[in-house]
């Protein structure tokens, strides 16, 4: 039988130390995080409002990190194959993705396995409300107008929106549902093209995001007849919300940083401290109002938490449209 040349005493201390040594690489490696760049995964093509939200953080946060966060634009499946690359990456920290609120859609509709669950949350930026927008020669005035001749005429009323499930085609079909009307839903390859034909009086009204229609308003060619917000919006300030007129119905897009599911707590904190401090950034508020698109910080709690109610709301909704691919 070989003896331990230590006494027993000391091998539960001796052990204990080894353990340590083994996990310091880990812990000082998250205590020096980022020591190389990192890379912020926009899942939609370049250009548009996600992309320069993406854009304007990663150029706002160099006064906060240590190391550049470079965009890489990875289009496709309406969000799920940018989302996919960033949810299957190394969960350090090293690989984030601007999530929108279609991370709780597409999943619904059977266009990918992926859920916000296979993320970690670190902050929404921006959030957008639906609008009901018509041009300005049209005859409703108001969006009790608009919605006596959608009951009156069931489908006959040509609402566009930026395709078939997308964010703005469901803040239709839940109008729909809430006031008992029926719309002719007409599918384009984005807002701004909804907008656009709209705008050349091949639709009645379009439902995308008061962003994307104000230049149009303020040059007297649309006009809105309500928000589907809580509260009145920026730059809209004269349009009701759909509350004011009795119709309980709050719904839009968002956006925000998220990282893999694991990412260890040491490095999910460095860039949540690094997200608040960006998104207080006077250059990052200059340029969402200059896209014109809401300020909406939300730091990793809330913003789980409206992800999780979202993704909800929509699974529902979605199933009793039967909406499901």
């Amino acid at each position: 039988m070989i003896r331990s040349p230590f006494p027993a005493r000391h091998l539960l201390p001796l052990a204990a130390g080894l353990s340590l040594a083994a996990a310091m690489p880990a812990m000082a490696q998250s205590a020096s995080f980022p020591t190389h760049s990192m890379e912020l995964v926009v899942p939609f093509q370049a250009g548009g409002g996600t992309d320069a939200l993406a854009r304007a953080f990663a150029e706002s946060s160099r006064k906060h990190l240590p190391q550049n966060i470079v965009v890489v634009n990875k289009p496709g499946a309406s969000g799920a194959i940018g989302w996919a690359d960033v949810a299957n990456a190394k969960p350090d920290g090293y690989k984030m993705s601007l999530v929108t609120a279609d991370l709780t859609i597409v999943p619904h509709l059977g266009l990918t396995k992926l859920t916000y669950e296979n993320f970690t949350p670190i902050a929404r930026l921006n959030a957008d409300p639906s609008a009901i927008t018509v041009r300005a020669d049209s005859p409703h005035a108001t969006v009790e107008s608009f919605l006596e001749a959608a009951r009156k005429n069931p489908g006959t009323l040509r609402v566009g929106n930026a395709g078939n499930g997308s964010i703005w085609h469901l803040a239709a079909a839940a109008l729909e549902d809430k006031t008992g009307t029926k719309f002719n839903h007409i599918p384009f390859q984005g807002g701004n093209p909804a907008v656009l034909a709209l705008l050349g009086g091949h639709i009645d009204a379009v439902t995308v995001s008061p962003a994307e229609v104000q230049a149009y308003v303020a040059a007297g060619k649309l006009k809105t007849l309500a928000v589907m917000a809580d509260q009145r919006v920026k730059g809209f300030e004269s349009v009701p919300t759909l509350k004011e007129r009795r119709i309980d119905l709050s719904i839009g897009t968002w956006r925000g940083i998220a990282v893999p599911r694991n990412t260890p707590p040491e490095v999910v904190a460095v860039l949540r401290t690094a997200a608040a401090k960006t998104a207080a950034e006077p250059s990052l508020r200059e340029m969402l109002d200059k896209q014109n698109l809401g300020y909406a910080y939300a730091d990793q709690d809330e913003f789980r938490s409206a992800i999780a109610r979202d993704d909800a709301f929509f699974k529902a909704l979605i199933a009793k449209l039967n909406l499901r691919q």
